[in-house]
């Protein structure tokens, strides 16, 4: 039987409501990539070009800490990666995420969140970071159209 993960960042609690809806319509376990040092309303100021999540957006070598680490990866099938479109593509931490864990032969979904931005640029950055990983057609959600995006996308 296939095990899926839900693993999302969230900075202001849209992107996270968006993958407790696909927990909620696919199953799977839910994983919050949650930075060591929380951000700050200051923090997320992107009109502020020395916000913090300006210069990490700035910095591509940028790999904030993560409070925690994902447990067993190793049993999961199919990994959804939800996360706000910064600067047109995923957040640092994101970044993080992805180079924590070997999630070769696992099935990633992406899926985004955003009051903007599109999804097309930040999927072609995921693919183009991270080549060696098999991407799914990613998808810009709401939490109301999540959980049915998220089926459709595993096929149910």
């Amino acid at each position: 039987m296939s095990k899926t993960l839900i693993a999302y960042f969230s900075a202001s609690g849209v992107t996270a409501r968006a993958a407790q809806a696909i927990v909620e319509a696919v199953g799977g376990d839910l994983y919050e990539i949650a930075p060591a040092q929380p951000y700050t309303a200051a923090d997320l100021d992107w009109t502020n070009k020395q916000s913090r999540s300006s210069l990490e957006m700035g910095d591509t070598a940028c790999r904030p800490a993560l409070a925690a680490a994902v447990e067993n990866v190793e049993q999961y099938d199919t990994v959804f990666v939800g996360f706000p479109i910064w600067w047109g593509i995923e957040p640092r931490a994101v970044d993080t995420f992805l180079e924590s864990c070997d999630f070769s032969g696992k099935v990633m979904v992406p899926f985004a969140t955003s009051g903007g931005s599109a999804m097309p640029p930040a999927e072609r950055h995921l693919r183009e970071q991270y080549p060696a990983l098999t991407w799914e057609a990613g998808q810009l959600v709401t939490p109301r159209t999540a959980g049915a995006w998220a089926q459709s996308a595993l096929g149910r």
